[in-house]
């Protein structure tokens, strides 16, 4: 694997921090990675390395206000004085660009964890050119209620201590609460994973677990309540292969509620080739979950499975391939789809 770094300069004039990790043998297909929140593009090293020795070239940028991309330390958590939801997805989009421009004739996939998810969701009501498919980790789904209260608590919040500020009440509100199932806590960030030491090397990593100024939790809430509007969920092309996985135990997606909703919500909207995977017990990142290695390898077939799906024009239809699993027998996961 070779690993390289570049600054794309985007519309507004802003620089973003973008990692690539390309296998030593000629690739097959591109993998655009957008992070969640309050982390950073170079965690996903452990993945790119699975991914690059599968035979994908893997792109992973930090978004607005966040890892390197963020001018300074007190950045961090701002996106932008206004529509920063938004300049996060087009600062996606251009990547997206850059990337077909450097590796022409390549299948690209985009894949979006927890917050990056949400990006990646607002992402494909806007993309022009196709996509090979669109993995989301960790995303959320029914949270259209709580986005307008945060909302309304966020809007109080920047008019108490103003919008670079952090608030911890909203703080509380939006993420801290994820703590509670999982008590008595070791840690403030438990609800992550099972596994104590990847918890550890969050806590401890500087451009990780920072709070979310006021503006920066205004920006998720208008991007919530954008992604979630059944009647724009309606425009997602309709053959475009979507991979959802997430833990059960996962808060951000309501214990995996919120990602069955999304997939029936898809499947409602016609998508032919949508599959659902809910790791049992696990919590909300599985790329650094106890059982990575099974999510990973899972991961990489997918992947696999989607490209080879692009080349066999005389296979078995999109929708054959539609399911959820749950890590049961097949017939009993089929039967939790329905």
């Amino acid at each position: 694997m070779r690993a390289s770094t570049f600054w794309l300069e985007v519309e507004d004039g802003a620089k973003v921090f973008v990692r690539v990790w390309e296998p030593d043998a000629a690739a097959k297909a591109v993998v655009q990675i957008a992070h969640g929140m309050a982390e950073h593009g170079g965690r996903y090293a452990r993945v790119a390395e699975r991914l690059t020795a599968a035979g994908y070239v893997v792109y992973a940028h930090d978004h607005r206000g966040h890892g390197q991309t963020a001018p300074s330390r007190q950045d961090l958590g701002y996106f932008a004085d206004h529509d920063g939801f938004m300049r996060a997805v087009r600062d996606m989009l251009e990547l997206s660009a850059r990337i077909r421009s450097e590796r022409p004739g390549l299948p690209l996939f985009v894949m979006g964890h927890s917050m990056g998810s949400m990006f990646v969701r607002l992402y494909l009501f806007h993309v022009q050119a196709p996509l090979a498919g669109v993995v989301l980790s960790g995303t959320s789904g029914r949270s259209t209620e709580l986005a307008w209260l945060g909302t309304l608590l966020g809007k109080g919040e920047r008019l108490r201590v103003g919008p670079r500020r952090a608030s911890k009440l909203l703080q509380f509100a939006s993420v801290g609460v994820y703590n509670f199932g999982f008590r008595p806590n070791r840690t403030a960030h438990d609800w992550l994973s099972r596994d104590a030491a990847e918890v550890d090397k969050y806590q401890a990593d500087p451009l990780c677990a920072f709070d979310l100024t006021v503006q920066g939790w205004l920006d998720v809430y208008s991007g919530l309540l954008a992604i979630e509007r059944e009647a724009d969920i309606a425009r997602m092309p309709k053959d475009l292969p979507l991979y959802l996985f997430a833990g059960s135990r996962d808060p951000v997606g309501g214990n995996s509620r919120g990602g069955r909703w999304l997939h029936d919500a898809l499947r409602r909207a016609g998508m032919r080739d949508v599959t659902a995977r809910f790791y049992p017990d696990a919590r909300h990142e599985m790329l650094n979950e106890t059982n990575r290695e099974e999510v990973e390898r899972e991961l990489v077939a997918w992947l696999d499975g989607a490209l080879a799906r692009r080349t066999e024009p005389d296979g078995k239809q999109a929708g054959e391939q539609d399911g959820e699993r749950d890590g049961r027998d097949g017939a009993s996961a089929r039967r939790a789809a329905s």
